[in-house]
């Protein structure tokens, strides 16, 4: 069905955090190796740093090619963040890199049900219906997919198998969301029941997904894509509702004495506070096509039209870590439909991990080194992602928090009226 998915909303006010950045480097392959390359790029022992030549870049992590081993990578830097998602955080996942240096292979954006089961994406499946069948007792859980691609600058929905070419395909529109953030308009959203549901779901929109043959890569993917999930959480309540049972608590009698007008307005700590009773986060998982060069990819006609807008949407994502890095007044992010959807990534709400591919050979030395550059910059961008709660009873419990505050100015003042009292009263005796 076509419905609305939203990328973002806003909720709770929450601290800032950096974007976390990974480099991950792919070993030199077979052709390299008989082409004579030879690695260049050197990891210092016991520290998360790669020197190029005259340059030194510091990272979160460096998996591969004598940094850390790769098989870590899920949980030092994507499990925190499906741990977040079932808190009400948003996160977002990215590979970035050139063509060939192993996006695709990383992220498990091929992953097929019965097959290698290793990636970002379905280690990030089985982790969710993991904490999903732990809690199942206490919370009510809702879970959905989407699978949208950027081909060409135009958005196309992957969960609707492929269509006769004469066949109009359903439009997708990015729109700004009533919270903040974005949505898309038009895109499929599947509701998910089980964990081979999510992955058929995923095999399918990658057989849909445009890739081609280059002289770089045999399956080079063509376009942008974005494996959404979007994760509805409701607290099962046992007895009556903490939102009913509080107010109740919420009476004011003027005649009692001041510990009996204070409001218990503390839960008790077996129960969850109600702004916490619904959650509803997204987890954005990106596989970018990768930056190209068309005298190394041989690419014509179609390819080469391809790479361009391929590079285009890539360039676009530098200038957006570049003015918001450099403290810009205005961030380009309408530049490109992906900077648009990965808006509220990069500078917004969301925890964000950008997984930096590279690859070791000499030969690919100049798309490496702007790719560690890009992924440096990137490390200075600071997110403010928030809790998403239900918003009516976000409102209530700041409600509550200012009825809370005006009771206790009340009773101070009280206290200091009583002290006044007596002291006129001595006065007046004296």
């Amino acid at each position: 069905m076509s419905e609305v998915v939203e990328i973002s909303r806003g909720g709770s006010k929450d601290e800032e955090c950096s974007v976390c950045v990974a480099v991950k480097i792919r070993p030199l392959s077979s052709n390299e190796l008989d082409d004579g390359c030879q690695s260049c790029l050197l990891v210092t022992p016991g520290y998360a740093q790669i020197t190029t030549g005259q340059h030194t870049f510091t990272y979160d992590y460096v998996f591969g090619e004598e940094g850390l081993d790769p098989n870590f990578l899920y949980p030092r830097c994507i499990s925190p963040l499906v741990d977040g998602l079932f808190r009400g955080y948003n996160a977002t996942v990215f590979a970035y890199g050139q063509t060939g240096s192993g996006k695709t292979y990383t992220m498990g954006s091929e992953y097929k049900p019965g097959g290698r089961a290793r990636g970002v994406i379905p280690d990030a499946i089985n982790s969710i219906f993991d904490k999903m069948e732990k809690s199942a007792k206490d919370i009510e859980f809702s879970l959905r997919v989407s699978f949208v691609e950027i081909h060409k600058e135009e958005l196309k929905d992957l969960l609707i198998g492929n269509l006769p070419p004469s066949a109009p395909r359903p439009a997708i529109h990015i729109r700004d969301a009533a919270g903040g953030g974005v949505s898309l308009y038009g895109a499929t959203e599947r509701e998910i029941h089980a964990r081979e549901e999510m992955a058929a779901v995923l095999e399918l929109g990658a057989l849909c997904r445009s890739t081609a043959s280059t002289n770089m890569n045999n399956r080079s993917s063509r376009s942008h894509a974005i494996f959404t999930i979007t994760l509805e959480q409701r607290r099962v309540s046992n007895g009556t509702n903490g939102s009913g049972g509080n107010m109740g608590n919420m009476t004011n009698n003027d005649n009692d004495n001041d510990n009996d007008n204070e409001m218990d307005l503390d839960l008790p700590p077996s129960e969850v506070p109600d702004e916490d009773m619904y959650l509803c986060a997204k987890m954005h998982l990106v596989d970018l096509a990768g930056s190209e060069r068309a005298k190394r990819t041989k690419a014509e006609g179609m390819r080469l039209k391809e790479g361009i807008h391929i590079n285009r949407g890539l360039l676009a994502l530098g200038n957006v870590i570049n003015a918001i890095v450099d403290n810009h007044r205005h961030v380009p992010y309408r530049d490109s439909k992906l900077t648009r959807l990965l808006q509220d990534s990069l500078g917004g709400n969301s925890r964000t991990v950008m997984i930096a591919c590279v690859s070791s050979a000499d030969s690919n030395f100049e798309e490496s080194t702007n790719t560690l550059r890009y992924a440096d910059r990137a490390r200075h961008i600071r997110n403010r992602p928030v809790v998403n709660r239900d918003p009516v009873a976000a409102a209530l419990a700041q409600l509550r928090s200012q009825i809370a505050q005006l009771r206790s100015e009340n009773i101070s003042l009280r206290k200091m009226m009583q002290l006044e009292g007596k002291d006129l009263g001595l006065f007046l005796m004296g």
